[in-house]
């Protein structure tokens, strides 16, 4: 192991246990946002304090093994002790490997909830129903992950559609694991409506952000301009009589944020800024990527909404997603939540480019 990643190590392990420290602390323990952000921290460095545990346990047990080899003149304890060295030697490597994959660059979002917004592109009420697909096709992933979905905001078509939907989804590493949605996911079908059997090709866009907490981003009240009106849709009397639907300009950035599913102005206003929050912190990861990142225009790990990522072919019953080439013929699976078959090789592509990106900049 170089020495470098060593000393990193050692610094890792030194600030776990200061962490440690830390939140025992009373004055600490007695404030959520502090023990909030520390657990985050201390829930990302306890993988690797484990796994270098593990190296520098598996390495005192190899040395001492191949002194045996060298001090014992039994064969048959000389082999047993090879057996066990090369062992010994193959979790090292193991336990190494994993390491490196958990010293890549980490967005400070990597263990953030995501707010996720589905927003019918061209192809008009075809878009709408594509993304009523794609909705519940993300509803059936949390499902199969036990994560938590709630809707913030949504606006139907009329025809069971959706034209526009915001919601958010709490659990494991949900930003980490559907950061990579972002971007333009394409429809080719026949829609029901069509009499002669013509193939439409339809669009929607979906933006997965980190959900912000306020310890990530905090809002200036003179920097936002709230606006009051009546909600649309259903919702009886109330609709009409009471104005409950809120609309937030964030004036510096220019970013509108609007919500009416509550009855109450106050749930809308929580909710409306619970968005906003998120959409500031995406746009700051944004940044950041841009400036530090050689290779922003590659395929993967862009994140870019004007890509066309995936396209859903019905007639031939295909998938396929355009950055890494993979193509699927189980569509029902795929809409029925079984989406690991393209999750898991984009992340996999991804920490592969910044694991050779990171031994690139070490050799130098």
């Amino acid at each position: 192991m170089l020495q470098s990643m060593q000393n990193r190590l050692d610094e890792i392990q030194a600030r776990y246990f200061e962490i440690e420290k830390l939140m025992s602390q009373n004055d600490i323990a007695s404030d959520p946002n502090s023990i909030r952000k520390l657990g985050r921290e201390y829930s990302q460095l306890q993988t690797i304090v484990d796994l270098w545990s593990d190296i520098n346990q598996n390495e005192k047990n190899l040395n001492e093994t191949k002194e045996i080899i060298k001090e014992e003149t039994d064969p048959d304890v000389i082999e047993m002790a090879r057996e066990e060295a090369q062992l010994l030697e193959e979790k090292i490597l193991l336990s190494t490997e994993k390491i490196k994959l958990e010293l890549l660059p980490k967005d400070d979002a990597d263990l953030a909830d995501a707010v996720i917004e589905i927003r019918a592109g061209a192809g008009g009420d075809e878009a709408g129903l594509f993304a009523s697909d794609i909705f519940r096709m993300y509803q059936r992933y949390s499902e199969l992950k036990s994560w938590k979905l709630k809707i913030l905001s949504q606006n139907d078509t009329g025809v069971g559609g959706i034209k526009e939907v915001t919601f958010e989804i709490s659990g494991e590493k949900v930003y980490q694991r559907l950061h990579l949605e972002s971007g333009v996911h394409r429809v080719q079908r026949v829609p029901s409506t069509e009499s002669q059997g013509r193939i439409h090709t339809s669009t929607i866009t979906v933006a997965v952000l980190p959900k912000a907490e306020e310890i990530d981003v905090e809002i200036n009240e003179n920097d936002i301009k709230i606006d009051v009106f009546h909600s649309g849709g259903a919702g009886g009397q109330n609709v009409n009589k009471v104005a409950t639907a809120i609309r937030i300009t964030h004036e510096p950035s220019g970013i509108v944020v609007q919500c009416q599913n509550e009855r109450s102005q106050l749930q809308n206003k929580l909710q409306a800024l619970e968005i906003l929050r998120s959409r500031l912190w995406d746009s700051e990861i944004r940044k950041q990527r841009d400036e530090i990142s050689a290779n922003r225009k590659s395929q993967v790990g862009t994140g870019d909404r004007s890509e066309k990522i995936r396209t859903y072919n019905f007639p031939q019953s295909r998938i396929t997603d355009h950055r890494i080439n993979i193509n699927s013929h189980q569509m029902a699976q795929v809409l029925d939540g079984d989406l690991d078959v393209f999750i898991d090789p984009l992340l996999q592509e991804e920490q592969a480019k910044k694991l050779a990106s990171l031994e690139s900049n070490t050799s130098n």
